[in-house]
């Protein structure tokens, strides 16, 4: 099970192991390129210093957990023990002896990584969202952007990636949201500037659904959903989301 630990990490993540103790050259971390950080641990320890029955060694990885409540259960699971010469409010020692099964020490591995990494990696790796962005009729015509074509370039929000799905909202006198679009591309280079608009990126959006003027007005998403203003790119509650599929 540590070889499969070492070959997993090795090429799903791109990292070798390190020996930084001289005493204990059999223990191996591996940590982050970017922010150099530790996301497992990979030691042999006495079994009486992990708490458990019986002589010689155990074979174990550290990993941390930054959800205390999940980390409470996996606790009563047979092979998960607090960790072992680190934080327990944050990390915890997976026994490497086939009590865990092995898809299940990787799902671990991976959820430490996420729990470690930079937040600049956090955000390029995460699942996509949603989103709700403003359009200005008086400044660009979203009533018949799609008319012609499914797709159309449009200024990139922060935050926004390839994957996602935005909601176009126009603002007054329309105030209401338009459009279901997935976002095709980002990061397109752009470079305009007015007195009324500055744009540093775009991102192609496709159309995927039309919605009547008068389904989710700026009243609507006020009244039933708790949103009292669309001034830039925003996240919408699960409520709205639902709705908004139907």
């Amino acid at each position: 099970m540590r070889q499969a630990v070492f070959d997993y990490i090795k090429k799903k993540y791109k990292v070798s192991p390190e020996y930084p103790w001289s005493k204990f050259d059999g223990n191996a971390v591996f940590r982050h390129g970017d922010n150099n950080k530790w996301f497992a641990l990979v030691l042999s320890a006495g079994k009486c210093k992990l708490g458990l029955s019986g002589d010689g060694y155990a074979d174990a990885v550290n990993l941390k957990v930054d959800d205390m409540l999940f980390r409470d259960m996996l606790l009563r699971e047979d092979g998960i023990l607090p960790a072992y010469h680190m934080n327990k409010q944050h990390w915890i020692t997976v026994l490497l002896d086939g009590t865990v099964a092995e898809d299940k020490v990787f799902g671990l591995i991976d959820m430490s990584y996420m729990a470690t990494a930079s937040a600049k990696k956090k955000e390029k790796t995460r699942p996509p969202k949603e989103w709700i962005i403003p359009a200005n009729p008086k400044f660009y015509d979203i009533a018949h952007a799609f008319d012609t074509v499914g797709e159309i370039a449009w200024k990139q929000g922060r935050g926004i990636k390839k994957g996602d799905t935005v909601f176009i909202y126009a603002g007054a006198p329309v105030s209401a949201i338009l459009y279901r679009c997935a976002v095709t591309e980002t990061d397109i280079p752009y470079n305009y500037a007015d007195k009324n608009l500055t744009i540093t990126a775009s991102m192609r959006i496709k159309l995927l659904k039309r919605y009547k003027t008068d389904r989710f007005t700026f009243d609507i998403l006020k009244e039933e959903y708790g949103i009292f203003a669309v001034r830039g790119p925003r996240g919408i509650p699960n409520s709205l989301s639902a709705a908004l599929k139907k």
